[in-house]
């Protein structure tokens, strides 16, 4: 009886260094599912590899001579779209690099270790086949693109529904409430995020809590570029701070974050994985729907796996308002579909269409109860 050979998703190795490149393809190659069909020495060389070799997915290099990761990201990605894993230090400057090239469109990242040496790239094997073989499966449609933050004053902020001028900013407490926003996202998310941030403004009458999967090397850095997009104040949550409206807070990576009943964040560093996840979604979600109950909205965005569908549920068991991003804007429908399931979601949108959801769900909340009221 004949064996019906298995289709392996045709990689493209894109590294300055000849023994990285020879590490990752003994990875790649003892996979199952994956096989190295080239190897590009720098951005150039990746650009015509890319269209001459047409991979079911890249592992990209940022710090590489002639044409860097970035700008051969910028050019695969306009001209000749193809999955893209980043492959890079998680230095201050590699993280910046990194999340650069996932506002470019490239899908995925993994850090290499600190020596880059093969005994060091054992220890994260498995996330980068785990990663690789995912992005192999996403089909890219589109391209992504740095979108500044809007001015205040913009067209699209004045055709707003109205908020200027809103009640004083009170800290948070159980006698003054507010509406409280968790954005989740994972696999796409850092892209996705950027298009959604721009609409958020300083005088927001919401917190909004940011939970992304990242590592804690990376959030850092993301909530500076973060604050590059938007007017909203951004910053990494801090241990047992109060919520305040005005404010998106950003879940440091590494930890799992939960509002308690008074308000403040608490942060845990030690429980580990929950589900598989770190941080946690659905626990951030389940203490905002206790905390803020029907003032609670949530937004699930772009990600691979399930985590945020019992989050959901519990803020729209809550009274709450529940958002998912819709499969055609979403890099990876894992997320979104999974929440859809539970039957928690109110509106499944496109990523265009769920600030402003957002916006008009915290208007009806503050107009029928104002801002710090008891």
């Amino acid at each position: 009886m004949s064996v019906i050979p298995v289709k392996k998703f045709r990689v493209l190795v894109v590294d300055d260094s000849a023994f990285m490149r020879k590490v990752l393809e003994t990875i790649f190659n003892a996979d199952t599912q994956l096989q190295v069909v080239g190897h590009a020495k720098d951005g150039r060389e990746a650009v015509a590899l890319a269209e001459s070799l047409k991979p079911d997915v890249i592992t990209m290099d940022i710090n590489m001579p002639h044409v860097d990761g970035l700008q051969a990201t910028s050019e695969i990605m306009t001209t000749n779209p193809r999955p893209i894993v980043v492959v890079s230090s998680e230095s201050r400057d590699g993280a910046a690099s990194t999340l650069r090239a996932l506002e470019l469109g490239a899908i995925e990242f993994v850090a290499k270790p600190s020596s880059g040496i093969d005994l060091d790239m054992q220890s994260v094997r498995e996330e980068l086949l785990r990663k690789v073989r995912m992005a192999a499966k996403v089909r890219v449609v589109r391209t992504a693109s740095r979108v500044p933050a809007k001015p205040v004053g913009s067209a699209s902020t004045r055709a707003r529904p109205q908020i200027s001028n809103p009640p004083p900013m009170p800290t948070s407490g159980l006698d003054q409430r507010f509406p409280v926003v968790v954005v989740a996202a994972s696999t796409g998310g850092p892209a996705t995020v950027m298009r959604l941030a721009p609409g958020f403004t300083a005088d927001f009458p919401a917190a909004v809590i940011l939970v992304q999967h990242m590592p804690a090397a990376f959030t850092s850095q993301y909530t500076v570029q973060l604050a590059e997009f938007t007017t909203i104040r951004v910053k990494e949550a801090a241990p047992n701070e109060s919520l305040r409206p005005g404010t998106l807070y950003v879940c440091p990576g590494g930890q799992h974050l939960r509002v308690t009943p008074t308000g403040r964040m608490q942060l845990d560093a030690t429980s580990g994985r929950i589900n598989g996840y770190l941080p946690n979604i659905d626990a951030t979600m389940e203490s905002v729907a206790s905390y803020a109950g029907a003032m609670s909205i949530g937004a699930i965005l772009t990600g691979m796996g399930n985590d945020g569908a019992a989050g959901s549920l519990a803020i729209k068991r809550a009274g709450g308002f529940m958002l998912a991003q819709d499969e055609a804007t979403s890099v990876i429908f894992g997320m979104p579909s999974e929440a859809i399931k539970t039957g928690s979601v109110d509106e499944v949108l496109s990523i265009d269409d769920l600030y402003p959801a957002i916006e008009r769900r915290v208007v009806a909340i503050t107009r029928n109860s104002p801002v710090g009221a008891r």
